[in-house]
């Protein structure tokens, strides 16, 4: 037996007991062989040899991998250290993972009850729900208001931190009060990251999450997955996954792996700077609407204390106008104007221009970058003075 075959067989973890670290830079890597590669190289492959009956791990290129199983096991490592019975399927973009969970447990005649004030596709997602016959019900995520309407519901959908508002909920409340309704819980975890917050831990059922963002962190993969710890619910997203061919690329796969291993030195400085560019915006006059749970007179602050171990990259405020928005974006020299987040380089923008989100017209999501704290608070505060009218 191999020593990877007598870990599982006995029940061990290989990276039971790791720091973050040390944690992420082994995540998913198979045992040595020598003359190998510790990372192998992406797999291209339509099809495998496949003589006579069609078993074994790898049989066809839409339904298996190798170079997804490594990156499965990896982000599983990270999800829920030293729990076993967990699954982590990848997928070709964080709304294809969202939509694997939601289309694979909902049925005609199901309620769902989604975040008000969640990333913008959700809207989407919940028409499209509707067209099927399934009831879909929304409540803000600060408050735990989504208590409010959960009776009845099938399944429960939190994001938390909320993008863009930086909103938290009680997961561990949320949760508890869901499986007592007989209610499956899903927490979309792509601003916390698997090193900011466990969702499984808190007694979610799902943890899905964009890895696009933080995850991958350099701003050229598209990815998604979904982390679950019930084998029958996880077979149907599965299955949902082989029906809807949303599926990544090998190399997408192979460069979210190798990024992986940079992940806690990317977080550790991004959201260190996160908390640093906050407490400078505080003082402005002309920034209203300051959010970042890291603050500790941010509203969310005490909840996102008690269930995250770090609070993220983004930081959300509002400038006075529209006009005055523009001229500040324009104004930064270190900072990109352009979606998403979570990358080395800072990124920013006006996020009421794509009209999805319930947002002033002037609200910045700012996405903080692996830039040195001086100079991307410098930049900030010189594009603020020179957006002045």
């Amino acid at each position: 037996m191999s020593e990877s075959a007598a870990r599982e067989s006995s029940g061990t973890h290989p990276n039971s007991g790791l720091g973050d670290s040390t944690r992420a830079v082994r995540a998913g890597l198979p045992e040595p062989v020598k003359h190998e590669p510790a990372l192998p190289g992406p797999v291209f492959a339509a099809h495998y040899h496949l003589p006579g009956a069609p078993t074994g791990p790898y049989t066809y290129g839409r339904d298996e991998n190798p170079t997804w199983t490594l990156l499965e096991r990896a982000i599983g490592e990270l999800e829920a250290p030293d729990q076993d019975g967990v699954a982590t399927l990848v997928f070709a973009s964080g709304m294809a993972a969202v939509s694997s969970v939601l289309f694979s447990q909902l049925r005609t005649g199901d309620t769902v009850v989604m975040p008000g004030d969640g990333y913008q596709a959700l809207p989407l997602v919940g028409a499209q729900l509707e067209a099927y016959g399934i009831e879909v019900r929304t409540a803000p995520t600060g408050g735990d208001t989504q208590l409010d309407v959960l009776d009845g519901a099938r399944l429960l959908w939190i994001e938390t931190p909320s993008n863009p508002g930086l909103d938290v909920c009680d997961v561990r409340r949320l949760a508890a009060a869901a499986h007592t309704r007989g209610c499956l819980v899903a927490v979309d975890n792509t601003l916390a990251t698997p090193l900011g917050q466990r969702p499984l831990e808190l007694g979610a059922d799902f943890s899905v999450a964009s890895g696009t963002k933080q995850l991958t962190g350099h701003g050229d993969v598209l990815l998604g997955y979904v982390t679950g710890a019930d084998a029958s619910a996880m077979d149907a997203v599965r299955r949902w996954r082989k029906i809807a061919g949303a599926i990544p690329g090998p190399m997408e796969a192979w460069l979210a792996h190798r990024s992986i291993a940079t992940l806690p030195l990317r977080v550790e400085r991004q959201d260190t700077t996160a908390l640093t560019l906050a407490e400078a915006l505080r003082g402005r006059p002309e920034v209203t609407g300051l959010r970042y749970p890291g603050l500790p007179d941010d509203p969310s602050h005490k909840i996102a204390s008690q269930q995250m171990r770090r609070y993220g990259c983004v930081v959300s405020f509002v400038l006075p106008t529209r006009a005055r928005a523009d001229r500040f974006l324009g104004a930064l020299r270190l900072v990109d104007d352009a979606t998403s987040f979570g990358g080395v380089r800072s990124t920013a923008e006006r996020r009421g221009r794509w009209g999805g989100d319930a947002v002033p017209e002037g609200f910045i999501r700012f996405s903080v970058g692996a830039e040195d704290p001086e100079d991307l608070v410098a930049d900030v505060l010189r594009a603020l003075e020179e957006s002045t009218d």
